[in-house]
């Protein structure tokens, strides 16, 4: 399955806050906090939710085409997702901006608190998918990702318009959207990806129930962090798989993107969605123990060993047949 994968580029600022925030909010003056945190260290590294997914992708074997807009400083970034299978031929770079920045404090607790700067990635919006496609000789699956608003409405217009499959995520900029332009990313989506709160935000912004939303799109996933997922769709049973358990959470961030490629990978690869889903969590949880979004190695013996320990032997033996985690 030939996948694009459009959404933000970016460079990841992460750093670490030893004490909790909720112990320095003052519930009577919640209405004009001004807060300094002292935090231990920084990495920086790459991220981005489309470079994640497509990195993801990339180290399954399954060889995306990343969509995006990245800044002059992408040359380095670039080589790095091309090493690992991803193309990125089609990645508009900017003449004048920096790569999108994603800074993130994440607590003792693992809350976080983050800032995004869009920077290049306000030029997606220029990017034609019909060129993408022109390009690469056809696309099975287009994935909206978090991206500048306007990039999103028109690539889901652009895959209906040229019958494309596509996959919503509009996740992060739920935030920002209206009523109608929430509703125009979702309906026909043949996959829809939320977490939890994501899933409540989105009936809020469309004003559609849960029902209205199956209604409207063939499967709705929603992952729950430690809960696992649950995979819905209309008229047919909560198929939930629990999460892949760790004693070591790293870094919390780039847990829901890893998912989301390990899921994509899975269907490619003509997995069950239940399967799919087990890679999804199995990839989470590897991404889940490193600092950095992309910074993970996917060593085959221990990825498949992870599986069966959480699923069962049958669930490894299928899954590695399919040849995940041996791209």
């Amino acid at each position: 399955m030939r996948t694009a994968v459009t959404g933000s580029i970016a460079t990841d600022h992460l750093t670490v806050f030893p004490g909790r925030f909720t112990d320095q909010l003052i519930p009577e003056r919640l209405d004009t906090v001004s807060l300094s945190f002292l935090v231990d260290d920084l990495e920086v590294r790459r991220g981005g939710v489309a470079a994640n997914i497509s990195f993801g992708l990339g180290v399954l074997g399954s060889a995306p085409v990343l969509v995006g807009a990245a800044g002059t400083d992408f040359a380095e970034y670039g080589a790095w997702l091309r090493e690992h299978g991803v193309d990125t031929d089609s990645v508009k770079v900017s003449r004048t901006r920096h790569t999108a920045r994603f800074m993130c404090t994440t607590d003792a607790d693992q809350n976080q608190i983050a800032v995004f700067y869009a920077g290049a990635m306000a030029e997606a919006r220029d990017i034609a998918l019909s060129e993408v496609v022109a390009r690469v000789g056809g696309l099975d699956l287009v994935v909206v990702a978090p991206d500048d608003p306007e990039a999103m409405a028109r690539h889901t217009a652009e895959s209906r318009r040229l019958g494309i499959a596509r996959a919503a995520d509009p996740s992060q900029q739920l935030a920002r959207l209206g009523a109608e332009e929430a509703r125009q990313l979702v309906d026909g989506a043949q996959l829809l990806f939320t977490n939890e709160y994501e899933a409540a935000l989105l009936q809020e912004r469309t004003g559609w129930t849960e029902r209205q939303v199956l209604g409207r799109v063939g499967t709705w996933v929603v992952t729950r962090g430690g809960s696992g997922t649950s995979i819905k769709s209309a008229g047919a049973p909560v198929l939930t798989v629990p999460a892949v358990p760790t004693e070591h959470v790293a870094d919390p961030t780039g847990g829901g993107d890893a998912f989301r490629a390990g899921y994509l990978a899975g269907l490619g690869r003509s997995l069950s969605p239940e399967r799919s889903a087990q890679v999804g969590c199995a990839l989470a949880t590897t991404v889940l123990e490193t600092v950095g979004t992309q910074e993970y190695k996917l060593v085959p013996t221990e990825f498949s060993t992870r599986i069966a320990d959480a699923y069962g032997p049958a669930a490894a033996q299928e899954i590695a047949a399919r040849g995940m985690g041996t791209g």
